[in-house]
C-alpha cells in the first residue's frame, strides 16, 4: 500500500503539533501548515516532513500550499482543517469588532479556504477523493460565558462539515468533525487555575492528555471512504458537557 498523506494546519503548537507526531509517528507522509517556520520545524524535529509556512486567511498562500503538496506528492489523503484562535470571554458589548473580524478570519474564513483547495485537489487526484476532518467545538452548542465570538466561529464550522459531507459524496470525499472538551494545551492551560462557570463562579476544570485526540483522529483517519465519523466528541471524562449551563 502506498504510504499515506495528511495536511495539518495550525500543526506549531497544541493539537496540531500533537496530531502531526502522532502521524508521523505511524508511518504517514505529513505537511504541515502554520504562520510560524520556526515552530513547524519545531514539530517536525529530526523527522521528515513537508513544512509549509502559510497564513489560512490568504488565499493566495493556501493555494500555493496545495500546490506544493499536488507538485512534491500528487495527491493528499486527508486534510486536518485545525488552525484557529479563541478571545477571552467577554460579554459581547465589550468586544472588540476588530478582534471578531481576526478570530472570524482564522476560524471560518481559513477553514473554508483550506477546505476549498482540499476539495479541489481530491477531485483531481487519481484515484479521486480524500477526507477532510474539520477541528469544531464543544462550545459550539453548550457555549461557555462571554464567548458569543468562538461559539459563532463554530456553529459555522459544523455547517461546513455538513455541507462538504453531501457535496462530496460524488467524489469520494469524506468530512467529518472532532469536537475536543479540554485537552492539555496551550489554549486550556488557564483552566488549571480557574474558569468562569455559567453559575459566575470560577472553578478550575480536568483535562486530558493530547493522545486521547491523537488516537480518536487517527481512527477517523485510517476509516475507509466507504465508512465516515460525521460527528465525534472526545472529551475530559470530568469536565463540565452535560448539564452544562
Amino acid at each position: 500500500m502506498a504510504q499515506r498523506s495528511i495536511l495539518i494546519t495550525g500543526a506549531g503548537s497544541g493539537i496540531g503539533r500533537a496530531t502531526a507526531r502522532g502521524f508521523i509517528a505511524a508511518g504517514w507522509r505529513v505537511a504541515l501548515i502554520g504562520r510560524r517556520e520556526a515552530a513547524l520545524r519545531e514539530t517536525a524535529g529530526t523527522h521528515e516532513a513537508l513544512v509549509l509556512p502559510c497564513d489560512v486567511t490568504d488565499p493566495a498562500q493556501v493555494d500555493a500550499a496545495f500546490a506544493r503538496i499536488e507538485a512534491d506528492w500528487g495527491r493528499l489523503d486527508v486534510l486536518f482543517n485545525n488552525a484557529g484562535m479563541s478571545l477571552p470571554g467577554k460579554p459581547i458589548d465589550e468586544i472588540a469588532v476588530a478582534d471578531w473580524l481576526q478570530l472570524s478570519n482564522v476560524n471560518i474564513t481559513g477553514m473554508f479556504l483550506c477546505a476549498r483547495a482540499a476539495f479541489g485537489l481530491m477531485r483531481r487526484q487519481a484515484p479521486q477523493g480524500g477526507r477532510i476532518i474539520n477541528n469544531g467545538s464543544i462550545s459550539a452548542d453548550r457555549p461557555r460565558p462571554g464567548s458569543a465570538p468562538y461559539t459563532m466561529s463554530k456553529h459555522a464550522v459544523s455547517g461546513l462539515t455538513k455541507t462538504l459531507a453531501v457535496d462530496g459524496r460524488r467524489f469520494d470525499i469524506a468530512c467529518g468533525q472532532i469536537d475536543i472538551g479540554n485537552a492539555a494545551s496551550e489554549m486550556t492551560a488557564r483552566m488549571v487555575d480557574g474558569v468562569l462557570q455559567a453559575d459566575g463562579s470560577t472553578k478550575p476544570e480536568p483535562r486530558m492528555d493530547l493522545s486521547a485526540v491523537v488516537d480518536t483522529f487517527l481512527h477517523m483517519s485510517r476509516l475507509p471512504l466507504s465508512a465516515n465519523v460525521l460527528f465525534t466528541t472526545v472529551m475530559a471524562t470530568k469536565m463540565p458537557y452535560v448539564g452544562r449551563g
